[in-house]
């Protein structure tokens, strides 16, 4: 799989019912996939919620860790089809954002489960005491599975959403983010 890499929709450019076996989520380190990251968030931010207009980068990027999931082909990094941020807002008090897995990647399941381990994990590795996000409302169910707990109903951006908690206790430390962890596709 290629990304196009122009300003416009990030597309995956492959065969019919092609599905990478394996994904990689862990810190980025290049620039590529810092690049491809910010081209999924716009694609999903802004061209299919239209949450934003242009690009939904704010301060909190500047200081911010980007987590991205990348796919392999043929055992070799190739494309970034998930992300998520994170950033420490006062010490011990940890945030995760802009969450977005690519369209063609969401039925495979576990992509974005991953994303907010290693967002969690690496985070509790640095210190954090308390982990929390803004998610939207359609998916507090998915987080919920994932051993989040509603703390209370928000809205965000114009949308309906939860302020959520993690359960700490359920992410074991994370020493090496940029190794990171990898998981299958599911069948």
């Amino acid at each position: 799989m290629r990304w196009f890499e122009d300003a416009g929709p990030v597309t995956l450019d492959a065969a019919p019912g092609f599905v990478p076996c394996e994904f990689r989520v862990k810190w980025a380190a290049g620039s590529w996939e810092h690049e491809q990251a910010r081209a999924l968030r716009r694609a999903v931010f802004c061209i299919e919620q239209g949450i934003f207009v242009g690009d939904d980068r704010d301060a909190i990027d500047d200081r911010s860790q980007l987590i991205v999931a990348v796919s392999s082909l043929g055992g070799s990094p190739d494309a970034v089809v998930g992300t998520v941020r994170i950033h420490e807002a006062e010490p011990g008090l940890w945030w995760g954002s802009r969450l977005a897995v690519h369209a063609a990647m969401r039925q495979h399941g576990r992509i974005g489960a991953t994303l907010v381990r290693m967002a969690v994990c690496s985070a509790h590795a640095r210190g954090c005491q308390r982990f929390l996000a803004h998610v939207q409302r359609p998916n507090v169910a998915l987080f919920e599975r994932l051993h989040w707990r509603a703390l209370q109903s928000v809205l965000v951006h114009g949308r309906d959403h939860c302020l959520m908690q993690a359960d700490l206790h359920q992410y074991p430390p994370c020493a090496d983010p940029y190794g990171g962890f990898v998981t299958r596709a599911a069948s």
